[in-house]
């Protein structure tokens, strides 16, 4: 694994590790000792979707591998801007599902909040790659707007901070937030998508894990681990930092070609998940996003390999797998 970048992790904050990402693919080739035959694929596909990651997930990459299935996720490539027939900027039809700035409304009883349009890591096969954030990103003042339409509608029980990356906002505004949410009484459930946790553990700060705790909700957080070698000694300590503060930990995986398609890989992602204190949730067939295409794998594979780790793990670490469909009133099961 890489031993140095070109910030001293130990020494940064959360924020100033987040603002000090590898944003250039020149920097990040030469920090990986990598073949720069690599560069004018990755500008190209850089060009596209931006570069973004934090020096803390850099660490983990092995340098001069060009495989390493963390590269991978987040390595522009010139195949990003080939047309697939099948996939759009706009997959699961989300903009359809957008009736206030900042709120998307999808499946019965929950809705989902766009708290921030950042994420800390631009993952290549991200199904928001494309996603209108400039007209949802609301501020506090401008916030009234989707908390008007969950205090209307009482079949609403749960709300899901997304983004982007909600954990990229700041703890004093997601405590607003949160302070506004536990006003409307038929609120039950706060859920958190993250992957934070993973790809910058610092950002799980004592002010983040009093918001987190010290709320009438029940709360939830569900990470994006794709691979084992995500999980490293800090990932793990923060992941149990969260657990100590009664916050239920669930991850979701998106199955990648080259990168988790292997049975062994996803075994020893569940195993690994819950030495860390989080229970695999849901495998996820691709979103067919416009520059993702060769991440794709075939239902037959995905239901094969489903099938063998029913067959090795107990039930408890099998993710379910599924499909997100446009206007489908669930996951789809696969």
């Amino acid at each position: 694994m890489i031993t140095g970048s070109a910030t001293t992790v130990d020494s940064l904050s959360w924020q100033e590790q987040l603002a000090t990402s590898i944003r250039d693919p020149r920097e990040l080739l030469q920090l990986l000792e990598l073949d720069p035959e690599l560069l004018e694929g990755a500008l190209a596909g850089h060009g596209d979707f931006p570069l973004r990651v934090p020096a803390a997930y850099l660490q983990r990459i092995e340098k001069g591998n060009a495989n390493d299935p963390l590269l991978r996720q987040v390595l522009p490539l010139g195949t990003e801007l080939l047309d697939t027939p099948g996939y759009s900027t706009d997959p699961l039809e989300e903009q359809s599902s957008n009736p206030a700035p900042g709120l998307i409304h999808k499946y019965h009883g929950r809705v989902l909040l766009i708290v921030s349009p950042n994420c800390a890591i631009n993952c290549r096969y991200c199904f928001r790659r494309h996603f209108p954030y400039g007209d949802n990103k609301p501020g506090r003042g401008e916030w009234q707007q989707a908390l008007d339409y969950i205090a209307q509608d009482s079949s609403i029980t749960e709300v899901i901070f997304s983004g982007g990356d909600p954990l990229a906002a700041s703890d004093r505004q997601l405590q607003w937030l949160v302070e506004q949410l536990e006003s409307i009484p038929h609120l039950k459930r706060l859920r958190i998508h993250t992957r934070l946790p993973v790809v910058i553990p610092d950002r799980i700060t004592d002010n983040c894990l009093q918001w987190l705790g010290d709320n009438r909700f029940h709360t939830s957080m569900v990470i994006h681990s794709n691979h084992p070698n995500e999980l490293d000694d800090s990932v793990d300590a923060a992941l149990r930092r969260l657990k100590k503060s009664n916050v239920t930990l669930l991850n979701q995986t998106v199955l990648l070609a080259g990168i988790n398609n292997a049975q062994d890989t996803l075994e020893r992602l569940s195993e690994r998940l819950f030495e860390c204190g989080v229970l695999p949730y849901y495998l996820h067939q691709l979103d067919r996003i416009s520059g993702a295409a060769h991440f794709a794998v075939s239902d037959q594979q995905a239901r094969q390999l489903h099938q063998n780790l029913m067959t090795s793990l107990p039930g408890y670490l099998v993710p379910k797998l599924v499909r997100e469909t446009p206007y489908a009133p669930h996951k789809v099961p696969l």
